[in-house]
């Protein structure tokens, strides 16, 4: 099939740079020649449809459905103790379910759609095949991709909040308090940064430090304080049920913010390598910090210690993964290694609030605190070559760093209050509306479960148990006695 050498100038321009259209080109400056017939268009496959974005989009989105399921939902039923392994676990599944229904039928456009305010978009339906089959916004590929993507990271948003909750919450309220935070809090959050929303244009934040990770860090520590504490036994004595399992969820959890980050710039172009590259550098540099320092304090290197190390890593480069140089990278590994760590091992055990919230797992420090550091350091770092690529239509874009060094302290200055005023709006947002969404739900269902409950776990909530072990799990049922006729009665 003959296809014009139009086709194959568009679909290798840079993202967000592809201007050429078949009006403004000259075709008498190009000759005609023959592709191959798997890349001519098509109409299962229109000109605008870029094959190598496409399937780097849906292999990008399904890595990051996979960090939820089977990633997280492994993480949060081996890091707790036994008897809530099932329940952990099955909080996170509910979720990602939960989170897809919600997602195509309202929260989608909600974030991501028509504007009706400076924080919110219209809700509606993302189901139909006209609208799935229209090319995306940002990239050469079909709105179906975008719409996928998304809701992976929404999902996971919800489920790393439930990391706060764990070992207590009343999976009834859970099961209100999911569709609820996605619709008030996450999808005007998305909203406002990635939509249309009065701070889009001007702060950076490339694939979710403030839209995933501050908003769930700072929601789960608030619904935590809601809900009340765990059992006392159980907040005193909480160990992992299975390190082994709990570092086969972390694998997932790393290795799928290769699509996390890698799928942002919805091209596999210059942005998404440099992306991939930087996430890993950053997550292993913050993770040998953390050991680091709890070999030096603690004479022994901790393996839960580790894992939270890399969380806080992958954390603190998401916000400006593709817009870092990898030196940075390196910086922002060493600070959330250390700054994290300190917040988590020195602060917490000393500041009050902190000892009064039963935070589970630390998604506060995890999430958030590396949420925010990661969101000032790109403000920092963030380098204006990358940043025009992957924002062409940024007011700022220029990290103070780089605005010193090129004498424009000005829109470096100004690109830091973006980044400020992105946490002061994501913070009390999500302080103040999951605040309601927690009273509302009280008002019918119990928040916190029994203490009934709460002493007996899984077997309690969902009549089953993680682990059927002799005498540890499995209940042991009495033998029956077979009862014989006495011999002299048979000789009567």
């Amino acid at each position: 099939m003959g296809v014009s050498i139009y086709c194959d100038l568009l679909h290798s321009c840079p993202k967000f740079s592809r201007k050429i259209t078949r009006e403004s080109m000259n075709f008498s400056d190009y000759e005609y020649f023959a592709l191959p017939l798997a890349l001519a268009p098509d109409e299962a496959s229109p000109d605008w449809n870029n094959k190598a974005d496409n399937g780097w989009q849906l292999t990008a989105a399904t890595m990051v459905g996979l960090q939820s399921v089977p990633g997280l939902v492994i993480l949060y039923g081996s890091m707790v103790k036994k008897k809530w392994a099932v329940n952990s676990a099955f909080m996170a599944l509910y979720a990602f379910a939960a989170v897809l229904i919600c997602w195509v039928l309202w929260a989608h456009h909600m974030s991501f759609g028509t504007r009706i305010s400076p924080i919110m978009g219209k809700p509606n339906f993302a189901l139909s095949p006209n609208y799935l089959l229209l090319k995306t916004k940002i990239g050469f590929m079909p709105m179906a991709d975008f719409v996928f993507f998304q809701f992976a990271f929404a999902a996971l948003s919800v489920i790393l909040l439930g990391g706060s909750l764990l070992g207590r919450m009343n999976f009834y309220a859970w099961m209100l308090f999911v569709p609820l935070w996605l619709t008030f809090s996450y999808t005007i959050g998305a909203f406002t940064i990635w939509g249309d929303g009065f701070l889009e244009k001007g702060i950076i934040d490339y694939a979710g430090g403030y839209v995933i990770h501050l908003s769930s860090g700072v929601a789960g520590f608030t619904a935590a304080y809601w809900v009340g504490p765990r059992h006392s036994h159980d907040r005193q004595h909480f160990p992992p049920n299975n390190i082994i399992h709990m570092l086969g969820g972390a694998g997932f959890l790393w290795l799928g913010w290769t699509g996390f980050n890698g799928g942002s710039p919805f091209a596999a172009g210059l942005i998404a390598p440099i992306a991939i590259l930087n996430t890993h550098v950053c997550t292993a540099t913050s993770l040998m910090i953390w050991v680091s320092f709890d070999m030096i304090v603690y004479k022994k290197s901790s393996v839960i210690g580790a894992v939270q190390g890399m969380i806080t890593g992958l954390v603190c480069i998401t916000p400006g993964a593709g817009v870092v140089d990898s030196w940075a990278a390196i910086l922002m590994g060493m600070s959330s290694g250390s700054l994290t760590w300190y917040s988590m091992m020195v602060v917490h055990r000393r500041a009050a609030l902190f000892q009064s919230v039963d935070d589970t797992l630390g998604v506060f420090h995890t999430h958030a605190v590396a949420g925010v550091l990661g969101g000032i350091l790109s403000g920092l770092l963030a380098n204006p070559r990358l940043v025009k690529l992957m924002y062409p239509a940024s007011t700022y874009g220029t990290g103070l760093f780089y605005s010193f060094k090129d004498g424009k302290l000005d829109d470096g200055l100004k690109q830091m209050g973006y980044q400020l005023l992105g946490i002061a709006f994501v913070t009390a947002w999500n302080v103040v509306m999951t605040s309601f969404i927690c009273i509302f739900i009280s008002r019918f269902v119990n928040l916190r479960m029994d203490e009934e409950d709460l002493l007996k776990g899984d077997d309690a909530v969902h009549g089953e148990e993680a682990y059927a072990l002799w005498g540890d799990g499995e209940r042991i049922l009495k033998p029956k006695r077979l009862h014989r006729p006495r011999i002299h009665k048979l000789l009567r």
